[in-house]
């Protein structure tokens, strides 16, 4: 028997009405309201009903499907991976499973207890401790308080806050947050693990054990739902993926099939141009929005913008953005990925020697590549900016940005090279000795 059944599941919106727009983030007592009337509704299948018992029927120009007709079987024990732009319905859906918010049309079946973290600032009480949320949440989750306290020095070591754990929660950065609510989702023996992009908050050696972490949950037998950018991750943690794409579920199969869907189909969902658009609002991107990256300038050698290069050219990358705050030393970089969403390569200001020293405002830096090696084929861009210590996510905006690279040119134009041998070429001098 499937541990998630989803039927025709749709949710409208209804635009500049109060209460009836984006869900906002709910408090604890809304929470607490959800976990104990969720389980009823999704028991019974209730319908969000209208005035008569249906839908209310909208104008069609203050309406937004975030889902329509969406519908999926999971087993117990599987690990999905759910992928798709902003705005195309994954966050809405996953809310749904959780019993945040109601479907307009369908039904959402759980069958288990739901461990979820879904947004920074959603699920703890910010007037509370540390250990005071996580005797909280467990009971949300429906357990007593000997169960939550033997699993109390678990959840405290794993998260890595030990120093901070009867500290309001209030006074957390964003990363300790998710460090803490990250720990008590998954620690306190959820039948189903849900986890949206937040992960992204925290730094890259943390991430890592959050996905050793749901591997070795997966194998347990419970249920794991993965909402993330990082193609690498999907197709490392995931046998299979859904994609969503403008509130339909556009693909549902083996992780490496769906992800090639996504990646080339990506550009070609909206009618605006990746290579010549700034990068705006549409972009998807996370971040805790303390700075943001408003442009990626892709150019050869001589400064001129470009949507292709010969391999062993010159790649010269400028990245613009723009800060709401002070900060001291950031790190900036840009992910390379594959047309299999793998990341080649990983240019970063810190292995540059870069120390930009206090940045405010508005700032643009410039990263060149000499004699780039990447074998022909197609790339994408995702620029992104961190804190100094690396332990923060200012921005990441995700495949922003297209390049082909071609064989090679001028007087080398007669090398072989063959796609299907690797990666990445790299001049190399040889001599008999």
């Amino acid at each position: 028997m499937p541990t998630i059944q989803v039927e025709n599941l749709s949710k409208l919106y209804l635009l500049g009405e109060h209460g009836r727009g984006t869900p906002e983030r709910r408090p604890v007592w809304a929470a607490v309201t959800g976990a104990v009337t969720g389980p009823a509704r999704r028991l019974f299948g209730r319908l969000a009903p209208g005035r008569n018992g249906r839908p209310a029927a909208p104008k069609p120009d203050n309406h937004l499907w975030a889902l329509k007709d969406v519908s999926f079987a999971i087993e117990p024990g599987e690990m999905v991976g759910f992928i798709g732009r902003n705005g195309s319905g994954k966050s809405t859906l996953l809310k749904i499973l959780t019993g945040i918010v109601e479907p307009t049309e369908g039904r959402a079946t759980i069958r288990g207890r739901v461990g979820s973290l879904l947004e920074v600032g959603t699920g703890f009480h910010p007037e509370l401790t540390g250990r005071e949320n996580v005797f909280l949440n467990g009971s949300i989750l429906g357990m007593g308080r000997k169960e939550i306290a033997r699993k109390f020095d678990e959840i405290v070591a794993f998260s890595e806050v030990e120093a901070f754990i009867d500290t309001p929660v209030k006074r957390y950065s964003s990363g300790m947050y998710v460090r803490l609510a990250f720990a008590v989702a998954a620690h306190l023996d959820p039948h189903i693990l849900i986890i949206d992009e937040v992960l992204a908050v925290g730094d890259g050696a943390f991430q890592r054990k959050c996905l050793e972490a749901m591997e070795r949950i997966a194998g347990t037998g419970c249920t794991v739902l993965f909402v993330s950018h990082a193609m690498e991750s999907v197709r490392h943690l995931c046998r299979r993926a859904i994609y969503l794409r403008s509130g339909r579920l556009v693909g549902d199969g083996p992780t490496a099939e769906v992800i090639h869907s996504y990646l080339t189909g990506s550009t070609a969902v909206t009618d605006q141009d990746p290579d010549t658009t700034p990068v705006g609002e549409w972009w998807d991107r996370q971040g805790n929005g303390q700075a943001r990256v408003v442009g990626l300038d892709i150019a050869d050698a001589a400064g001129r913008p470009v949507r292709r290069l010969p391999i062993g050219s010159t790649l010269r990358l400028t990245l613009h953005a723009e800060f709401s705050r002070p900060v001291v030393d950031p790190c900036f970089g840009v992910l390379i990925h594959n047309d299999e969403g793998q990341t080649i390569l990983d240019l970063r200001s810190f292995h540059g020697g870069l120390a930009s020293g206090r940045v405010e405002g508005r700032v643009s830096v410039e990263a060149t590549v000499d004699r780039l090696g990447l074998y022909p084929g197609h790339y994408r861009f995702s620029p992104w900016i961190c804190t100094g210590d690396m332990t923060e996510v200012l921005d990441w905006v995700v495949l922003c940005r297209n390049l082909e690279m071609l064989g090679f040119a001028g007087p080398d134009a007669d090398r072989q090279i063959d796609p299907s041998d690797g990666v990445y070429w790299a001049p190399s001098a040889w001599r008999v000795c």
